[in-house]
């Protein structure tokens, strides 16, 4: 399958992904003042919501970054998560944020929340996506932080890609599949 730039149609606007992430850059400052937080980013789709969130985020923050991958084809999850860099430091006694680009089947953050949870005793751990598809949720796993619930499309653009392709794109669209 090929992917023009004329196939994706428009989903938010570089405006209303700014807004949406102050939005949720304030319900995180609410939440943690001025308590240091280690915010861990899951490369790569979600390095530009990452690189934009910490931008309004109050507190003192130290970011590092994973990867992990769960898509089997260019459009669809293999189901199975692979660990393909996930070296971090020594959370123990620390606040750690989580952010997704999206949340759908919720396999890649029970993934990562185990993982924490096996190798870490963390102060508090949480979730934040940038998009919750929970019409494809195969884990009880939920968010908490969310900035677009969103329904069964496939997402490109703002650090989302396809086959690599349109993560530099700065608004979010979708394409037929």
């Amino acid at each position: 399958m090929e992917i023009k730039k004329e196939d994706i149609k428009f989903l938010y606007s570089e405006e209303e992904l700014q807004q949406k992430v102050k939005e949720v850059a304030a319900k995180i400052n609410a939440r943690y003042l001025d308590e240091e937080v280690y915010v861990i980013c899951v490369l790569k789709g979600s390095v530009m919501f990452t690189a934009d969130l910490v931008k309004y985020l109050t507190m003192p923050v130290k970011m590092e970054f994973i990867r992990l991958s769960s898509y089997g084809s260019s459009t669809t999850s293999s189901g199975k998560v692979n660990a393909v860099d996930i070296s971090l430091p020594d959370l123990n006694e620390k606040n750690v944020l989580i952010v997704e680009d999206i949340i759908d089947t919720g396999l890649t953050a029970k993934f990562l929340r185990d993982f924490i949870d096996n190798n870490f005793r963390t102060k508090k751990t949480e979730f934040c996506t940038l998009m919750d598809k929970k019409c494809f949720r195969k884990t009880e796993i939920e968010p908490d932080y969310v900035g677009f619930e969103i329904d069964n499309k496939f997402v490109i653009g703002y650090g989302l890609d396809f086959d690599g392709n349109y993560r530099n794109l700065p608004y979010i669209g979708y394409v037929e599949v």
